[in-house]
């Protein structure tokens, strides 16, 4: 109403019988056009959000250069180089081989299980490490799937009001106006380009996260299966 629907964006100020431009155009879209720009904030504050959570959970540096690191700090058997390099790197990636590190230290002073049951601890130390992170890398993203779906479904709804409104209008006038008809349509079909918009970026907005946590989580699975390994083959009698 103040922003959108301010008189400058209409040919002479006249709000109601003035030529609107772009952003008058999407003032006259109806009711529903608010809860669509709600929508599409809402998708570009939560867009951000992840990128710095996710960004913080990848740590200091490339999480592809930091397993290589850990991987040859394992080779060498210099676990103390290894946690050391997780707390430089800090993140949720490092977090989760760190945990498995520090159970790597306790099972080789462990005495009374086996090389098997040792890397079973091991192992399920580094799965419950991942399952305390995976939440806070995959939070929100429920509600960008979730605006997707209403993105579009809301432009639709609110282009049949504007269609109902415009053919409502045309038969109590008694005259039917192409051009009152046509600007109808195009004030309805603004609501489904909007819809259609905020759909298009949580798309790919979502599928953007989702690539990124399946990166991270892929560095976490085989950095562990590492320290497993390692520790299987190191303490071998």
């Amino acid at each position: 109403m103040f922003i959108l629907g301010d008189a400058s964006h209409y040919k002479g100020g006249d709000v109601e019988h003035g030529e609107p431009d772009m952003f008058g155009t999407v003032h006259r879209g109806g009711l529903i056009v608010p809860i669509l720009i709600t929508y599409l904030l809402l998708v570009f504050i939560f867009s951000i959000e992840r990128f710095i959570v996710i960004g913080k959970a990848s740590g200091t540096s490339s999480v592809d250069a930091f397993v290589k690191r850990i991987q040859g700090f394992l080779n060498t058997g210099n676990i103390d180089a290894a946690v050391a390099e997780c707390d430089k790197q800090k993140g949720s990636v490092a977090n989760v081989i760190k945990a498995g590190l520090k159970k790597y230290r306790e099972m080789e002073t462990d005495a009374t299980m086996d090389v098997d049951q040792k890397s079973l601890a091991i192992q399920k130390d580094i799965e419950e490490a991942t399952a305390l992170e995976m939440p806070m890398l995959e939070q929100n993203l429920t509600i960008i799937a979730t605006l997707v779906s209403i993105g579009t479904l809301t432009g639709l709804l609110g282009t049949v009001r504007g269609m109902i409104v415009a053919f409502a209008a045309l038969a109590t006038s008694g005259a039917a106006s192409s051009t009152q008809l046509a600007n109808g349509i195009s004030e309805a079909l603004i609501n489904t380009a909007i819809g259609i918009l905020t759909s298009c970026l949580s798309i790919i907005m979502y599928n953007v996260f989702t690539s990124k946590i399946d990166g991270l989580t892929y560095a976490i699975d085989e950095t562990g299966f590492s320290i497993v390994q390692t520790f299987a083959a190191s303490h071998k009698r």
